[in-house]
């Protein structure tokens, strides 16, 4: 059975409450040639082709969503992009050249509504289980 591995760790900041958290830990990294191959084996097309489908999405992604428009795949979410901004002390005194800091990406899981509750791709019959060791070096990837 999959499942979300965690490590536990402390809140020492100086006026922290010094209660126990836990954080996700992420072993690996999987690329697009890794994701490639997988799709190979669970379906009739070529890696080639594949990866020829992926690449072509991520470029067309690309393009839509700096068009300002949301990209949304079914069965897997909706991608967007938000600004990163300034205040500016008036509505007429915000300027983009001065007041946009950046952008970032956004990515918002599908959600169904199932018994009541809603779920989102991904976390739906999720389990946890705790990482082997438990430090940050650990929890980093040994970085």
């Amino acid at each position: 059975m999959a499942a979300i591995q965690y490590v536990t760790y402390q809140d020492n900041r100086r006026n922290g409450t010094k209660l126990w958290y836990g954080r996700a830990v992420h072993p690996t990294t999987v690329d697009l040639d890794q994701i490639a191959e997988r799709i190979q084996q669970n379906c009739s097309m070529k890696k080639s082709d594949v990866m020829a489908v992926l690449v072509e999405m991520i470029e067309t992604m690309n393009y839509e969503l700096q068009n300002s428009n949301k990209v949304k795949l079914d069965g897997l979410g909706t991608f967007f992009i938000n600004l990163r901004t300034k205040g500016a002390v008036a509505e007429d005194k915000f300027n983009a050249n001065e007041n946009v800091a950046g952008f970032r990406v956004k990515f918002l899981a599908e959600a169904k509504k199932q018994n009541g509750k809603f779920t989102r791709t991904f976390t739906n019959g999720l389990h946890v289980i705790k990482a082997v060791g438990n430090s940050k070096k650990e929890e980093n990837g040994g970085e």
